[in-house]
């Protein structure tokens, strides 16, 4: 018997009526795993299969090292769901990290894929122990590092995102990618070896191949914080402790930006007014990323200058026709030249 296609085959306007026919309410989540999978093929057949039933929309990377998932699945099938996580042996008790603010809408279809890692860093795995992480640490250890004069907390986010959010004092990067990101952090912490290092990222996974990699690399007091920023601000508002993060924090789904605090620290790319809306510019064949605020986005139709306001205007089928052939690249409207430290308070 045919199982089916094992991949969505609606457009997006057929995905979002259906969420909307369906009704239920849905949780945001997130997990990761490094783990040694010797067939990546079948593991990335088997999720489809068993997810999809359940309700299950998302981006799931699978690889020979492990699984990332970031997805939303509706309330009434998460003991299934849960069943079906401690069905595979190496994900037993696996942490979810439950998004901060919840969006029916914050994936519109399943999408599992296998990649040659779950997040691509560029390094040789082969040349050090992946597994030799830095020492996980909760909100509460970590407000205390981050109080401590020997303390240095780093941002192992892409530049865009800690633009909008981030920890104070916190060292912010300046690559767009991680891979570019590990080197980056590696050189900016070359005269502070000895102090404690705090690595954090919004759920957990980049710190966790970060950590091993600066312990490899002769730094001695790696911390991480545990389960990211997601896992971090739960603590805080259960536990009833000091929010030291500012803004929002980025995510990578429909919904752009989970609000952690009021605290405003970015400014719209094009006037400069306090703001921290992220978007994507409205004209498909550009689509860079932005942080826009209310005016500039009905001045711009939503758009990121003139030029894209104009191309949006023209009859569908001219811009369909302009469009043909090209593939907009993922690209951010400002980068900043080098790393910044963030503001104390």
């Amino acid at each position: 018997m045919s199982k089916g296609p094992l991949h969505n085959q609606l457009n997006k306007s057929s995905l979002i009526e259906h969420l909307e026919k369906d009704g239920r309410p849905r949780t945001t989540l997130s997990f990761y795993q490094y783990a040694k999978v010797a067939n990546p093929d079948f593991l990335r057949d088997h999720v489809f299969t068993t997810w999809a039933p359940l309700g299950v929309l998302g981006r799931i990377y699978v690889s020979k090292e492990g699984i990332n998932a970031q997805l939303s699945l509706p309330d009434d099938t998460m003991e299934a769901f849960r069943r079906s996580l401690d069905s595979i042996d190496w994900l037993v008790g696996v942490r979810l990290n439950i998004a901060i603010e919840g969006n029916d809408k914050s994936f519109l279809k399943l999408t599992v894929k296998v990649r040659d890692k779950i997040v691509a860093d560029g390094l040789d795995d082969d040349g050090f122990d992946v597994t030799n992480c830095g020492k996980h640490v909760s909100a509460q250890e970590f407000n205390a590092l981050a109080s401590r004069p020997d303390t240095v907390i780093v941002d192992m986010r892409n530049h865009y995102e800690s633009e909008v959010g981030h920890f104070k004092g916190a060292i912010l990067p300046a690559a767009e990618t991680f891979r570019d990101e590990i080197r980056e952090v590696e050189d900016l912490l070359q005269d502070r070896k000895e102090k404690n290092i705090v690595l954090y990222c919004t759920g957990g996974i980049r710190c966790e191949k970060a950590s091993a990699y600066l312990k490899h690399r002769g730094f001695p007091n790696v911390h991480q914080l545990e389960g990211g920023i997601i896992e971090y601000v739960r603590q805080v508002r259960t536990d009833g402790l000091e929010n030291r993060f500012r803004g929002v924090n980025f995510v990578f789904d429909e919904r752009m930006a989970e609000r952690v605090s009021e605290d405003i620290v970015a400014e719209c790319h094009q006037c400069g007014a306090a703001c921290d809306h992220v978007t994507n510019c409205a004209n498909a064949a550009c689509n860079v990323l932005m942080v826009q605020c209310p005016s500039c986005a009905a001045s711009l139709t939503g758009t990121c200058g003139d030029d894209c306001r104009d191309f949006i205007a023209l009859p569908e089928e001219e811009q369909k026709a302009r469009r043909s052939g090209t593939r907009p690249a993922r690209r951010t409207l400002r980068k900043p030249d080098t790393a910044r430290v963030a503001r104390k308070n």
